[in-house]
């Protein structure tokens, strides 16, 4: 006699719960924040004592407190801003401020052409990240290896160093207040900053060759036109930098021809 055994049906796999569900895209995301954070670290170090150098500078110049948050907002740029304390405080013309912003901020017309906006993909965020391009994170930016970089890491370290700045600033303003003499010697942190900066690049690049072109600009600048040095060095910089780029690129080519001459 045969007897039906009843088949076992396999027990259907259980859904997957959209709950534990990982989001690869968004953990992707929120570590591009969180570095661009860390990534702010250096220069934040830097950048929230110059805010409340800022703060202290305009309470000791006898100006409203309120001036220091809206330099920082208005104009997002640290040197420029404590020049601006001492020149709105002398009352002076509005001829000679533009002037001053002009050659001062020139320089960030030379870090468009290396700093990477074209990974903002959204105009608002572009718009931010094209304000808050400061030297501070084009050199944070410059060290970092062009596969780490992202938007959401770049804005993020952007926001990071305008918060130190806005609330240094605000600090500084408290501090002025509270303290009944004027402390000097914080603007030197300005300077430091600069430094270090510039040290971290040339160890993260190892460029020896721009190092070497930076400081001859600087030094003929400071030779043949001391009054705008700055405005100078950044030029001669730069045409060296395209006089390098030039050469380099044109070697290689002229080897090729020779050895297909050759061959």
């Amino acid at each position: 006699m045969r007897h039906d055994v009843p088949t076992q049906m396999a027990a259907p796999d259980p859904l997957p719960d959209p709950a534990s569900a990982p989001a690869p895209a968004l953990a992707t995301r929120k570590q591009r924040i969180a570095a661009g954070v860390r990534d702010s670290f250096s220069a934040g170090l830097g950048i929230f004592p110059l805010g409340i150098a800022l703060g202290l500078l305009v309470i000791q110049a006898g100006l409203p407190w309120w001036l220091a948050p809206a330099l920082s907002l208005s104009a997002f740029a640290g040197s420029l801003e404590l020049l601006l304390v001492g020149m709105v405080a002398a009352v002076t013309p509005l001829a000679s401020i533009a002037l001053t912003v002009l050659v001062v901020n020139f320089r960030h017309v030379f870090y468009a052409f290396s700093f990477p906006l074209h990974l903002v993909r959204n105009p608002f965020a572009k718009a931010y990240a094209v304000y808050a391009m400061i030297d501070e994170a084009y050199a944070v930016n410059a060290s970092l290896p062009e596969a780490e970089r992202s938007a959401p890491r770049m804005l993020a370290m952007q926001i990071a160093c305008e918060v130190y700045w806005v609330g240094g600033g605000l600090i500084g303003v408290a501090l002025g207040a509270a303290l009944p003499g004027p402390i000097k010697g914080l603007e030197f942190a300005l300077c430091a900053l600069f430094t270090v900066l510039t040290l971290d690049a040339f160890r993260s690049r190892h460029e020896v060759h721009s190092v070497l072109l930076a400081g001859a600009s600087v030094t003929v600048a400071l030779v043949l036109t001391p009054g705008v040095a700055l405005f100078t060095a950044l030029l001669l910089f730069v045409a060296l930098l395209l006089a390098r780029h030039a050469f380099t690129t044109r070697r290689p080519a002229c080897r090729a021809a020779e050895e297909a001459v050759d061959a």
